[in-house]
């Protein structure tokens, strides 16, 4: 009931805005003002930051230390306003604004808070040179009936160092500019409507004053709130059609010249005044003298005070009626421009962009009508004193003035005289708090006499005046006129105070009633924390000490505080104290905080607390039933009785009870109604489960707290109303030490589980609350329930009793229905993500559920008459087996989840690979309830996250599918698969299971494609679909949701550069190193092979039927992978084979970095439209003759792709990798580009025989001729091969005969025919890969070449020479 400030607000990123408006405090690593949300800075849009390219020169390096000193002060150098509705605050310094608005975002914490946000920021100048001087923020009040109270938008008046005075929206755009005096604008103050509190007072118009260092302007609220709402509407509607123009009308204002004044600094307008007859007396004897005559109706004038020097205070009166308001035609926002400047302005300022225009209008300035002069009437003399801000008070009566000597002055605004003085207040920066009396809180203990003991009398106002210090950072709240400082806080010497002194613009005497919107009278704003505070003050601190008993409460409170600090090791005397103090407390409110304090203390010991709440019910109870406060007497009965119960609890766990029962497996048998064969199934299945979940779970120590519960927390969590108990709204862990107060010592056998029920129910706590709190122990307890089997047993002789509860199962429940009771521990198990606790309890609540039914049965059963059907037998019969079925359905579904929770927790032995940071992530816990609503693929996709955590092959899911080996024992991972195929013969059904792995995998990929071996395992598991069904639906889902727009932009790259693009383009464009992107092609062009293969297919298999397990038939939620593959369409197969073709291109250029190659360029204007549509879709493709200028470039391509897979061959031959093993990349086995090469050839219409013999002439030119030989075979025109191995050999004796230059090789050159030694002179040897080739190897190809060549070919005898050359030229090596 103390003074208090409270935070709430805080700034988004006020840094960012810091930087704006001071660019040379701008830092490379933000560290200064507290950013909230580091991640939400990109929110600031571009466009609307205008200047932040225009970077001010750098301070010199010996201003650091002011330098560093502005960067926490530099709110003091800006102009600030903040609406009082909290929905807008403008931040500007020089030419510069930000504009914030509140959004409600979660913290870092959690919770849920409003953060102030940038809505729009740039330069509001027009003039070359002017600077903003004052500004405000105007909520406008709604004009619909159905208003909920907030206002309909906020406008912000900005003035400048020009005289203009201009009106923007909340997104910054013009509506209106007013010239109303060529002088700068000093300070801009606002008054809105405020009903009268008594009829005494006159009714205040609204009004907007401007200050002018000679001049005031104020301008009609009324005339004001229609231009503004006038000049929107035109924004508005020249924004949707760009022609209307409305033109608003004109505002009407009175402009007065101040006279006899030096200096003004700062103004307050008081409003309309109305003199009493004796006041008019005396100012007119005073201004006329002696012979003054005096008008028979009183005047009202219009009172004005301004602050500066000479005088220092002047009071200034304006007669009502004595002249005209102005009209002033409004200067509209530039309208013929106006819908261009709305869509070039992407930051909502209006022509911000072309300010050409701006000043060509500008030159054209309004006409400036003159001023209406007005003397100071008196004021306050000082002349070494300056002042320099005046604040009025809520009321209008007082006004607090600064000064330059570090005092704050209160003013008496009607009789104009200073009534108080407070020193050592420089730079004070004041505002004002006005508290309305609740009436609720006026009414004492005792009846009094006093004209305000009626509650239905009018209720009391007290004004605080607020002063913040920055020099010394602190807050302080003083009571007016003469009260004393009641409140005083250290905030920090770097805050503003903001105190808008108005609240919503637009309401009248009928609106304002209806309305009650939520405003802040004061606000202080802390650029370090980056948080808005506003000050809450009590009303009763206005009050006297001498008659206020509630400050004499508050001074209890405050001792007892103290006191219940302390620490005293007598507690008898503590004791004693607090029960004085409390009792000595009038107010029964005040009376009742201060029990709720010693209750939550943690130092007072349970018997304190117990004596001193009896105490006071005692005290309650001895006075006379008219005083005694009901709601107070009744808090005391109920902490009393919950103190009974903890009292009673902790008694009975303290009891040393040791129950002589053994316990055996047998005795368990039969508790849970089991047969030897079931029971020995659940160990197994139990033991198991915790042997995988110990070896995942984290070491737990032993908490020797359990079922110890504080009795402050225990009067935190129960609550009680009418003679029920009912816990709070409180979190899980709370909860469960709450079950764990009641239950932990009954379930270990420590504790009478007799008692401890009978107990609890006495106290007033339902079943259901029993049965809640005993379910959520257990439960939660898993690891301790597991190692201990006897607890089964106390389990089921707690729900057994609490079962037998006089409301827990109703007798008159209808048999043919489920029992609500039964039901809500089902619910609990089936929600519980600890599986083998849940279990136990089920097995438990199946056992205790059919001895109750049995025995209300057999009850039912003999009572009923002997000579009437046996009807009432049947029907307990059907109850019984309806209940029972609910049962074992849950048992069934707990033991699958226990099951599947046992392969998720298990882990591989050994790891092939490095393991990525995604197959690290912890897999999710499961429950019967997550199963439930995960879908019908909710099962198989638990599993495949398993799966890739693990990074199984394909082939190990269908090794476990099969019958285990007697042979092979030692695979428990297996096993556990195994038993969850065996478990879920549907759900995990091969086809199924790969479909969810393709899927997993190829999810992760995208997160990761770095990760290009999680692709190629998709494709892996995606060929393992046995299905084409399935495979279809994948591969084509794959390829729309994942692959398409990566395949593009890899695509687009490419043809861009024209050959295989670097790393930084990779990432770049395609988000991924340039080697993931060539496994990515190669990877795709798997994938389109295979979803081709599979069009073929499916036309000969029938649609798999998706069936459910029985215990899972009720799954409900999202659709599956594979039922979404089998609603896949058709796809059109030319245009899948079409993008096979550019994927295999692509992949051929990223595989052997090929150069000057444009992939597109292969392709007409038909075949590149039809790229990246959707497969399913018919679209126009080439066909017929292709232009011969493609098919040559074609041509060109294949070659170049089959050269550079000859060499990468031969390169890694020449490593000592065999040659006959197709060469492997860094993530899988490569193609067989040869193969491939052809079979482009023959998409892309390009002769294959061609292809063919340009790879056996490249085989022979890399020396291996024993694969030349081979490939030979292929070629189909021979002839033409020969001649080009013709050639090949030439080159071969060209370089042993002329480039050996031996002596042997000129003589035998010299023996040669002349046509064979010019042919051979003519070959260029260079253009050989390999040329160490033996001559004997030489010697079969041209044995060869003439096989191969007719007799009647031309070049025939030429090779009939060679052979003569070359049997010479090997006879000196034999």
């Amino acid at each position: 009931m103390a003074c208090s400030i409270v935070q709430f607000c805080y700034f988004q990123d006020l840094q960012a805005a810091r930087d704006f408006l001071f660019p040379h405090l701008r830092e490379e690593t933000p560290s200064g003002a507290v950013r909230r949300d580091p991640s939400k800075s990109t929110n600031w849009e571009d466009d609307g930051w205008g200047a932040w390219e225009e970077t001010e020169p750098q301070e010199p390096e010996e201003e650091g230390n002011s330098c560093k000193t502005q960067k926490t002060s530099w709110l003091q150098d800006c102009v600030l306003s903040l609406s009082p509705t909290n929905d807008l605050m403008v931040i500007a310094r020089g030419q510069k604004a930000v504009f914030l608005v509140p959004k409600w975002k979660y913290s870092d914490k959690g919770k849920e808070e409003m953060q102030f946000a940038v809505g729009w920021s740039g330069s509001l100048n027009v003039e070359e040179g002017e600077c903003v001087t004052s500004a405000l923020c105007i909520p406008l009040a709604s004009q619909k009936r159905s208003s909920t109270g907030r206002p309909d938008w906020t406008c912000i008046v900005v003035g400048f160092t020009s005289g203009y005075v201009r009106f923007y929206t909340e997104n910054g755009v013009l509506l209106l500019a007013q010239l109303l005096n060529e002088e700068l604008v000093l300070q801009l103050k606002c008054r809105t409507y405020e009903i009268p509190r008594h009829p005494g007072v006159t009714e205040q118009n609204e009004e907007l004053s401007i200050l002018y260092p000679a001049a005031i302007v104020t301008i009609d609220g009324f005339s004001l709130f229609q231009s503004l709402r006038a000049c929107r509407n035109q924004v508005a509607k020249a924004a949707a059609s760009g022609n209307e123009n409305i033109q608003p009308p004109p505002l009407a204002y009175k402009k007065w010249g101040l006279q006899d004044i030096d200096t003004i600094i700062d103004h307050a307008s008081i409003g309309i005044m109305t003199l009493s007859p004796f006041d008019q007396m005396k100012t007119a004897s005073n201004i006329g003298g002696f012979n003054a005559a005096i008008k028979n109706s009183l005047p009202a004038m219009s009172q004005y005070i301004t602050v500066g020097s000479n005088p220092f205070t002047g009071f200034f009166y304006a007669l009502e009626g004595s002249t005209q308001p102005l009209l002033s035609h409004v200067a509209l926002a530039v309208a013929s421009k106006l819908t261009s400047a709305l869509f070039n302005a992407a930051s909502g300022w209006l022509g911000w962009k072309s300010k050409h225009e701006e000043e060509a209008v500008q030159k054209q300035k309004p006409k400036v009508e003159p001023a209406t002069p007005l003397a100071v009437r008196f004021g306050l003399p000082d002349s070494r004193r300056h002042g320099e801000s005046i604040c009025l008070s809520p009321c209008n009566t007082l006004a607090a003035v600064t000064d330059d000597f570090g005092r704050v002055i209160l003013l008496d605004v009607a009789r104009g005289i200073a009534i108080r003085m407070w020193k050592g207040y420089r730079d004070a920066q004041i505002g004002w708090i006005q508290i309305v009396e609740d009436l609720h809180e006026r009414v004492p203990e005792k009846a009094d006499f006093s004209p305000f003991g009626n509650t239905q009398g009018p209720s009391r106002v007290a004004q605080f005046l607020v002063i913040y210090a920055p020099r010394r950072g602190i807050l302080e709240v003083w009571s007016t006129q003469q009260g004393p400082r009641v409140g005083a806080f250290n905030v920090g010497k770097h805050c503003r105070l903001l105190y808008p002194g108005y609240k919503i613009m637009g309401l009248n005497n009928v609106t304002s009633q209806s309305w009650q919107p939520q405003t802040y009278q004061i606000c202080l704003v802390d650029p370090v924390s980056g948080s808005v505070k506003t000050v809450n003050v009590p009303f009763h601190l206005a009050l006297s000490d001498k008659k206020c008993e509630r400050a004499k409460d508050m001074h209890l409170v405050k001792k007892l505080a103290a006191l219940l600090k302390t620490r005293s090791p007598n507690l008898d005397l503590v004791e004693t104290q607090i029960k004085e103090l409390i009792l000595d407390i009038k107010y029964p409110a005040t009376k009742k905080q201060a029990l709720e304090s010693i209750l939550a203390s943690e130092r007072l010991p349970f018997s304190c607390l117990r004596n001193i709440t009896q105490t006071l019910m005692d005290t309650l109870k001895n006075q006379d039933l008219e005083s005694v406060d009901e709601g107070l007497l009744q808090f005391c009965a109920n902490k009393l009785k919950l103190l009974h119960l903890y009292e009673s609890v902790s008694q009975l766990n303290s009891l040393d009870f040791h129950p002589n029962t053994p316990f055996s497996d047998n005795d368990l048998a039969v508790l849970l109604r089991l047969d030897e064969k079931e029971l020995l199934k659940l160990q197994a299945l139990l033991e198991k489960y915790k042997e995988e979940k110990t070896r995942t779970t984290t070491v737990r120590f032993s908490d020797d707290k359990d079922g110890v519960l504080p009795v402050k927390t225990f009067l935190e969590y129960l609550e009680y109303e009418k003679d029920t108990i009912n816990i709070k709204k409180i979190s899980e862990e709370e909860y469960v030490a709450l079950g764990s107060f009641f239950f932990w010592k009954c379930l270990h056998g420590e504790s009478s589980t007799e008692d401890m029920c009978h107990t609890l129910e006495s106290a007033g706590l339902s079943p259901q609350l029993l049965l809640s709190l005993l379910l959520s122990v257990w439960l939660s307890k898993e690891k301790d329930i597991l190692d201990k089997p006897q607890s089964v047993c106390c389990l089921h002789t707690m729900l057994s009793l609490l079962s037998k509860m006089k409301v827990a199962i109703d007798e008159t429940w209808d048999s043919q229905s489920v029992s609500p009771w039964w039901q809500q521990m089902r619910t609990a198990c089936i929600q519980s993500e600890n599986n083998g606790a849940a279990l136990l309890s089920a097995h438990v609540g199946h056992s205790v559920a059919a001895q109750i039914s049995n025995s209300m049965t057999e009850k039912k059963f003999s009572q009923t008459v002997l000579g009437a059907d046996s009807e009432a037998l049947t029907d307990s019969w059907e109850a019984l087996s309806l209940d029972t079925e609910y049962w074992k359905l849950l048992l069934k579904q707990l033991e699958d989840c226990l099951i599947l929770q046992t392969l998720l927790h298990s882990k591989a032995n050994t790891s092939t690979c490095k393991v990525s940071s995604l197959q690290a992530e912890p897999l999710p816990r499961l429950s019967v309830k997550k199963l439930l609503e995960g879908g019908k693929g909710g099962i198989a996709d638990s599993v495949a996250k398993w799966i890739f955590k693990q990074d199984f092959s394909p082939a190990i899911l269908k090794l476990a599918n099969k019958e285990r080996d007697a042979e092979n024992p030692d695979e428990p991972k297996e096993d556990l698969l195994h038993l969850a195929y065996k478990q879920f013969p549907c759900s995990l059904e091969l086809d199924v299971l790969h479909a969810h792995c393709c899927w997993e995998y190829v999810v992760q990929w995208n997160k990761d494609p770095e990760e290009a071996r999680f692709f190629v395992r998709s494709i892996e598991h995606l060929k393992h679909i046995l299905n084409a069904h399935v495979q279809n639906g994948i591969a084509l889902m794959m390829w729309n949701t994942f692959l398409v727009k990566r395949f593009s932009a890899a695509t687009y790259l490419m043809d861009k550069v024209g050959k295989s693009p670097k790393d930084r383009l990779c990432r770049r464009d395609v988000g991924m190193s340039d080697t993931a992107m060539t496994s990515f092609l190669g990877s795709c062009l798997d994938l389109l092979q295979t979803l081709m293969e599979a069009d073929v297919s499916r036309d000969e298999m029938q649609v798999p039927v998706l069936d459910t397990e029985d215990a899972w038939l009720s799954v409900e939620g999202p659709i599956s992978i594979v039922e979404l593959a089998l609603e896949q369409k058709h796809i059109h197969y030319p245009l899948v084979e079409h993008h096979s073709v550019l994927c295999s291109i692509l992949y051929a250029v990223m595989r052997f970095s090929l150069k000057t190659v444009k992939p597109l360029s292969l392709f007409d204007s038909k075949g590149k439209n039809a790229f990246f549509k959707d497969l399913t879709s018919i679209q126009l493709l080439p066909s017929g003759e292709m232009d011969p200028n493609f098919i040559s470039i074609r041509q060109q391509f294949l070659l170049k792709v089959v050269s550079a897979a000859v060499q990468a061959q031969h390169l890694a031959v020449k490593d000592g990798e065999s040659s006959e093993e197709a060469p492997t990349t860094p993530f899988g086995k490569d193609q067989d580009w040869p193969v491939l090469a052809v079979d482009l050839a023959h998409h892309l219409q390009v002769s294959e025989d061609a292809v063919r013999r340009h790879y056996v002439s490249e085989l022979y030119n890399y020396g291996v001729d024993h694969l030349g030989e081979e490939a030979i075979l292929q070629v189909q025109d021979k002839e033409v091969l020969a001649s080009q191995l013709l050639v090949l050999t030439g080159q071969r004796l060209a370089h042993a005969l002329l480039h050996t230059q031996t002596k042997e090789g000129m003589e035998l050159l010299a023996r040669l025919p002349p046509t064979l030694c010019t042919w051979l002179k003519a070959m260029n040897p260079q253009d050989l890969q390999n040329t160490d080739v033996p001559i004997a190897t030489t010697a079969k190809l041209v044995t060869k070449v003439i096989e191969l060549l007719p007799e009647n070919h031309g070049q025939y005898g030429l090779a009939l020479h060679l052979i003569e050359a070359v049997e010479a030229i090997s006879l000196p090596s034999l």
